[in-house]
């Protein structure tokens, strides 16, 4: 078991900042993919950003790419989301998820991720 609890969420006005973290209890957290995803409401929960174990890899949505960055220290077990120049569109609840099993590949699925936090709020005012 992954126990996974964002933070870092907040309201913040167009072409802000913000970074996310996401801090893991349980296994060994370097062993474990990460992602983050975002649900906005009336919308399905939507890939944002995600890591490989190492953190050497990673892959953005194309909505987000030059804007955010995901990292991760393993050291501490945490995995931050760094998120610049935000839009209105970029507001929703946001998620990181652990991926039980390593493809190799990034998945941006949510049903490939095993392990969930709660979610912290985004908002982002025009």
């Amino acid at each position: 078991q992954v126990q996974l609890v964002e933070s870092g969420g907040g309201l913040v006005q167009a072409g802000g900042s913000l970074r996310l973290s996401c801090a893991a209890s349980g296994r060994t957290f370097s062993n474990y993919p990460m992602g983050w995803f975002r649900q906005a409401p009336g919308k399905e929960r939507e890939f944002v950003a995600g890591s490989t174990r190492t953190g050497i890899s990673t892959y953005y949505t194309d909505s987000v790419k030059g804007r955010f960055t995901i990292s991760r220290d393993n050291a501490k077990n945490i995995v931050y989301l760094q998120m610049s120049s935000l839009k209105p569109e970029d507001t929703g609840v946001y998620y990181c998820a652990a991926k039980r099993y390593d493809s190799g590949v990034i998945s941006t699925k949510p049903n490939d991720y095993t392990y969930w936090g709660q979610g912290t709020q985004v908002t982002v005012s025009s």
